[in-house]
């Protein structure tokens, strides 16, 4: 639960959604990264580390620059969590239509 907790902590500022993304399109470097932001890129920087201790992304180093991408099964725990969340959703969807069609079914049995 911590490897979660510390991914939707991540996911939290919308400076790293937006980056995250933006690193959906593919590899990008800290420098591409840090173009549409009013921010410097050593505060962008802060972003991915945040990013990358939460699994999110990885970085790699090529000569100067620091490549950036969505880490393989970065995701894997929230959709675990959520797929849960869904399960249980649709379970009380279920319920809620079975309870409407009985009720629906009395109301036309009493006419």
């Amino acid at each position: 639960m911590q490897n979660l907790d510390t991914a939707f902590s991540a996911l939290g500022d919308p400076t790293r959604r937006a980056i995250l993304s933006r690193l959906a399109g593919g590899e990008v470097t800290v420098m591409e990264l840090a173009e549409p932001f009013a921010m410097s890129q050593p505060a962008i920087s802060r972003h991915l580390r945040v990013l990358e201790e939460a699994g999110l992304i990885t970085r790699r180093r090529e000569g100067a620059k620091r490549p950036c991408r969505l880490a393989p099964g970065g995701t894997a725990e929230i959709d675990q969590w959520l797929g849960l969340l869904r399960q249980a959703l649709e379970a009380n969807y279920t319920r809620l239509d079975n309870v409407l069609e009985a009720q629906t079914k009395q109301g036309k049995d009493q006419l």
